[in-house]
């Protein structure tokens, strides 16, 4: 059913922001819009033109406003960084630390130089829908024992990063990434991220659709366009197949959930994915509804439409507004709804939430443990791994599990642990213990399980904390001296960037530097927040404790669970239920009300 496209009046505030980006299109044409820029897109009639013609304008717009580009913008206008990898290759050479400007520039080849927490490089991948063959895991422990710190640690976008790697090894270790049939490519700076989806795609015996196909073709589409690189700032992409495991769509740019249309909505029923956008809970907001159902056939063309106007319109001069929430913010959903429809050439698919079936429910456990599959017999086993951290042989012997008694697949999660798929019922316990030999387990506690970390001080210079050894020491507290009887995330991000997500978790803790008495000195510690949730349950969580020390918070989150427990409306009540049910000051003097052990 092909439907019109939506009229919108336009606030004089929005007819400002037109006519001015108009004006900076007028003066590009009239030959004055690259003065001053060594830009390697060449110009024709005033025009640039080439894969980076749409960024160079959009930088162009700022600079004929009279405002000034933020200092990343001038990098990538002085020199695209994939023309510079001869001087990246150099600087192996010679074992030479980057510029700011290169470290920078080199983020486009995944490489982030991470000093003063460490004098080296950490190397993230893109690795699409989190899935990796067996021979690529023991192959990046090979790369990661002769050209980085000998671990690898499983992020919270369902991706690996390896860690402490030297100059003069930055260029062998992304060309053998390469080798594996792997890349780096765009996995750092102001690109789409890696690409995520549901981890149990395919075997899933509640899934609604298999994500692999959609966002592998979305991977794909990302490394082939030149003009997809170099945006406003970072952006994540998701897609959720409704099965058992939460991706956590609804933190992202683009959130892309499979739901079950009914009929009678004078559209095609079956499964669709809806589509949110404008998602990062960071800065406190989740992907909005927009009504808006996309065929997953379509979800690339959209998908791309929609970074095309980000392109366009997205901040250039201040980084900490830069996303495309802020955009949506600026000019309204349905205005840049309009420049979406107008990339992509025609409406977009509206329905009413009626029109919805509800989604699957997720079960919080599925990522620990055996799992039946849809497929007869077989089974996914959930591997729990302390922080997200795993050692190159432990790596290497977990590849031999998946080859030796499973599908030979590895499939990553957003909960930073892995699963190992297509394990039949006759070789479950033999794949468990050669698990557990390897110094891992398949169980964990209701705390450990939930327990998500950041890299931390130790390995990233924004940091304000050692984020997983405090994750650490909570689980090693809590765990015997707190028995939860239901899932518990507990979420601890060393900085506002908020890559473990700590609004969202039933306790999130972000790093800061707190007083350590009454004199000016500070220690490393947290500010507390209880009562943040995902999916339908989506909400931002509230302020319990602030100025709280590192060394004081496993006895402060004990507290708070044994105050849950105690005063809980009764045993079915789930924490995330407890703690909004209650104000932050409240909740406080609960937990202060319990004795620690």
């Amino acid at each position: 059913m092909k439907l019109a496209p939506i009229s919108v009046e336009f606030t004089d505030e929005q007819k400002r922001y037109f006519e001015g980006f108009a004006a900076g299109v007028q003066m590009l044409r009239n030959g004055r819009g690259l003065s001053g820029a060594s830009i390697k897109t060449t110009v024709a009639n005033g025009e640039p033109t080439g894969p980076d013609a749409a960024h160079v304008r959009a930088q162009d717009q700022v600079l004929a406003s009279g405002r000034k580009l933020a200092d990343q913008e001038k990098f990538k206008r002085e020199e695209h960084p994939f023309d510079a990898y001869p001087r990246l290759k150099q600087q192996a050479l010679t074992n030479a630390p980057p510029s700011p400007a290169d470290n920078f520039r080199w983020r486009y080849y995944g490489l982030f130089y991470v000093a003063p927490a460490q004098d080296s490089y950490m190397c993230r991948l893109r690795i699409p829908n989190g899935v990796l063959k067996h021979w690529q895991l023991a192959g990046l422990a090979d790369l990661a024992e002769r050209f980085a710190g000998p671990y690898c640690h499983v992020t919270t976008r369902a991706n690996i990063q390896l860690r402490e790697i030297s100059p003069k090894n930055a260029v062998a270790l992304i060309e053998g990434i390469q080798d594996l049939g792997l890349c780096s490519r765009g996995s750092g700076a102001d690109n789409i991220r890696n690409v995520t989806g549901t981890p149990t795609a395919g075997i899933d015996p509640q899934e609604l659709i298999d994500t692999r196909e959609y966002a592998r073709e979305w991977h794909f589409h990302i490394l082939n366009d030149r003009s997809l690189y170099g945006l406003p700032r970072k952006f994540n992409v998701a897609f959720d197949g409704a099965g058992k495991i939460a991706v956590l769509e609804d933190t992202n740019d683009i959130a892309f959930a499979a739901v079950d249309v009914k009929d009678g909505f004078g559209i095609e029923p079956g499964v669709w994915f809806r589509l949110g956008i404008g998602g990062i809970t960071g800065h406190k907001d989740f992907a909005k509804e927009t009504g808006i159902i996309v065929r997953p056939v379509d979800a690339t063309k959209v998908a791309d439409a929609i970074v095309r106007a980000f392109i366009d319109t997205g901040d250039r001069t201040n980084r900490l507004k830069a996303r495309l929430k802020y955009v949506i913010d600026k000019i309204g959903m349905d205005t840049f709804l309009v420049l979406v429809e107008q990339k992509l050439g025609h409406a977009l698919t509206r329905v009413p939430p009626e029109a919805l079936a509800p989604r699957p429910a997720f079960d919080r456990m599925a990522h620990i443990g055996v799992h039946k599959q849809k497929q007869d017999g077989l089974n996914w086993i959930g591997v729990a791994l302390p922080v997200g951290k795993l050692t190159c042989e432990q790596m290497r012997n977990l590849a031999r599990v998946a080859a030796d008694l499973g599908d030979g697949e590895i499939r990553l999660t957003v909960w930073q642990n892995l699963l190992i798929s297509g394990v039949s019922d006759a070789k479950v316990e033999t794949a468990i213990k050669a698990v557990e030999a390897s110094g891992l387990s398949i169980e964990a506690s209701n705390i450990r399980a939930g327990l998500i970390a950041c890299t931390g001080n130790a390995g990233c210079k924004f940091a304000a904390a050692n984020t997983k050894a405090h994750a650490a020491a909570i689980a090693d507290w809590c765990d015997g001296r707190v028995d939860v009887d239901s899932p518990l995330n507990i979420h601890l991000t060393g900085c506002h960037h908020s890559c473990a997500q700590h609004y969202i978790s039933d306790i999130g803790l972000i790093a800061a530097k707190v007083p350590a008495g009454d004199g000016e000195d500070t220690v490393e510690g947290y500010h507390l927040f209880a009562g943040g949730g995902f999916g339908p349950d989506a909400d931002i969580g509230q302020e319990v404790y602030r100025d709280l020390r590192a060394a004081d918070a496993p006895q402060t989150v004990e507290k708070l669970v044994k105050a849950y427990l105690t005063h809980r409306a009764d045993p079915s009540e789930t924490f995330l239920t407890f703690a909004r049910r209650h104000d932050g000051a409240t909740l406080r003097k609960l937990a202060e009300e319990e004795l620690s052990s």
